[in-house]
């Protein structure tokens, strides 16, 4: 029998459970609360009140790690919000209760703050017992000598005298597995000797699915005779568990109890005899449900190839034209997009032929509100290698489709898109990829920085080498977003091969970032060729020599830096690296390749 002495309404026990409790049931007068609003009747009348924070301890001033699970799902973080949940690191150690709270018995609020004594404070304060969550004053109780426990560690909080002279436990201690599990049996007594101690709840939920599956294995044995049901009965029934519950079928039903116990079944169904007191279990069952197929991992499963185009085009005479589809290629290579989806409407052998992917090397999909399903499969088709996503409203669901079926693009833009859908990269494949525009992305932290720069946590089955997204990126684009240091030493790890990087107006790169890009242990250090750090407000003039330790710089952009002289971009164009640079305008440094 499970317990929810807790769970009534209105905090009031039923009878039944009361007595399984060993526990007399309350009076009426003792559940007769006074008149109040609905909002107060939930706390004294045995539901507990969700409390508040104190805003005091050290967990409620402090900030979101931004590293849980609780904080990747919120959407200042780039989550989409659903768990509704605090950061772990911010969970109040001293929870209050609400301001709406009242007392049970009078219907006010706590009073302590209107008197000084100590005892006076303490009984015009409320107090919400741990047992039967009732609110009320300790000086509206009427208890005689019979005192409360209080609780030291949550405010607020005790075991009120009522539960305390009635002898109930506290559901802080043992409530928990209370609710949660069955009433354990008592020993059963014998006539031949002593009680027996009944098992462990495991080793009994163990043995009766054992019985049952072997009961369930003779359900298609319907035509057998009678002794050889009896049999079975006798010999399957012996062991079940005296705590099963009667008459239990699969499904979780229970049938109807007959006043003896051993009735007769109707509708030509045979009855099975578990044990000897037990129950009637009716059969057959109702139908299994059937097995479920396995799960398999899920992976891209992309169509076969198109059938072979045709080499010619046919005429309406029925002959073929004398130029080859080689040839008609070469033509519309010259032609742009507008015009090629000119040529597409003409005939079915001109819209095959102008699928070819060499002629959309590159589609232009920017400041677009939305993107509807036929542009996507559009795209697919065509198989781009540059694609301009720049400003539109494209979702994380549609970004991630495109992803997984354009193995061979090589440049993505994406500025101005919100992270939620530009989080789409941390789990599509990019292996071709070389040019990854991320500019003026709102909300991008260190934290989801991390994720696109890292290595996937899982490889898929076949995956030898565990490599980070940009290992293979040439050049990227970051103006706009808060990087910090932290974020500069994954990049230096997970994206070596960078030969442009375009960190304009980021407001905390300043003279430390410069000298990591520079360090001696930088790869970027060799490979650097074009740098933009336009519009940085930190950079001042000691971070003009470190750009000398890059031998292969060819473009340097320090526009719009405030704290930058002109004389020392001027001397810094005189001597530079190997060769002097040239400055076409203030702090724009050029040198001729």
């Amino acid at each position: 029998m499970w317990d929810f002495r807790g769970s009534g309404f209105h905090g009031q026990e039923s009878p039944r459970d009361s007595r399984q409790l060993g526990m007399k049931s309350r009076p009426p007068s003792a559940l007769l609360t006074p008149p109040m609003s609905s909002s107060s009747r939930g706390p004294g009348a045995g539901a507990r009140r969700r409390r508040t924070r104190c805003r005091r301890c050290r967990a409620c001033v402090r900030t979101e790690c931004g590293d849980c699970h609780f904080c990747r799902d919120m959407k200042k973080f780039g989550g989409p919000g659903r768990m509704k949940q605090s950061c772990l690191l911010r969970q109040c150690t001293a929870p209050v209760l609400p301001h709406t709270a009242v007392c049970l018995l009078c219907g006010e609020a706590g009073k302590e703050d209107t008197v000084e004594g100590e005892e006076e404070k303490f009984s015009l304060s409320l107090m919400e017992c741990t047992i039967c969550n009732e609110i009320v004053h300790p000086g509206c109780l009427k208890m005689g000598k019979a005192e409360g426990v209080i609780n030291s560690e949550i405010p607020n909080c005790w075991e009120c005298p009522r539960c305390t002279q009635e002898g109930r436990t506290s559901k802080v201690k043992g409530g928990r597995e209370r609710h949660l599990k069955k009433k354990p049996k008592p020993p059963i007594a014998s006539a031949e000797g002593p009680a027996v101690p009944s098992p462990s709840p495991q080793r009994e939920k163990l043995e009766r699915f054992k019985r049952m599956c072997q009961l369930l294995e003779r359900v298609p044995d319907t035509s057998s005779s009678s002794s050889d049901s009896d049999s079975d009965s006798d010999s399957s029934g012996t062991s079940l568990s005296e705590d099963e519950a009667p008459g239990e079928a699969r499904n979780g039903r229970r049938p109807a109890r007959g006043s003896s116990g051993e009735k007769e079944n109707r509708g030509g169904r045979r009855a099975i005899r578990p044990g000897s007191g037990g129950p009637l279990l009716s059969w057959p069952l109702g139908p299994a449900p059937p097995p479920r197929p396995p799960q398999l991992e899920r992976h891209v499963v992309r169509p076969p190839p198109r059938s072979p185009e045709p080499d010619t085009l046919p005429l309406a005479a029925g002959s073929d034209h004398p130029l080859p589809r080689a040839a008609w290629l070469r033509v519309f290579q010259h032609l742009g997009p507008r015009e090629l989806c000119v040529c597409m409407r003409v005939c079915r052998t001109w819209s095959r032929w102008c699928y070819d992917k060499r002629l959309w090397p590159r589609m232009d999909l920017s400041r677009r509100k939305s993107l509807t399903p036929p542009m996507l499969s559009g795209v697919v088709r065509r198989q781009p290698r540059a694609l301009d996503l720049s400003w539109t409203g494209v979702s994380k669901k549609q970004l991630m489709w495109l992803l997984n079926r354009l193995q061979g693009l090589q440049e993505l833009v994406l500025s101005g898109c919100s992270w939620l859908s530009v989080s789409a990269l941390g789990s599509a494949p990019l292996p071709a990829l070389r040019l990854l525009d991320l500019r003026w992305i709102e909300d991008v932290k260190d934290s989801q920085l991390r994720e696109l720069l890292l290595p996937p946590p899982d490889t898929k089955p076949g995956q030898t080498e565990s490599r980070g997204r940009l290992q293979g990126v040439a050049e990227l684009r970051l103006a706009g977003l808060e990087l910090t240091d932290a974020s500069l030493r994954l990049l230096l790890r997970h994206a070596p091969q960078l030969s442009a990087l375009d960190l304009s107006h980021c407001a905390h790169v300043g003279d430390p970032s410069v000298h990591l890009l520079t360090a001696p242990t930088s790869p970027l250090r060799e490979t650097l060729v074009h740098l933009n750090l336009a519009g940085c407000h930190r950079l001042t003039d000691h971070c003009l020599p470190l750009f000398r330790r890059c031998p292969r710089l060819r473009r340097l952009d320090l526009r719009s830096c405030r704290q930058l002289s002109p004389e020392a971009c001027a001397r810094l164009a005189a001597a530079g690296p190997p060769g002097p640079f040239r400055c076409p305008e203030e702090k724009l440094l050029l040198k001729d390749s």
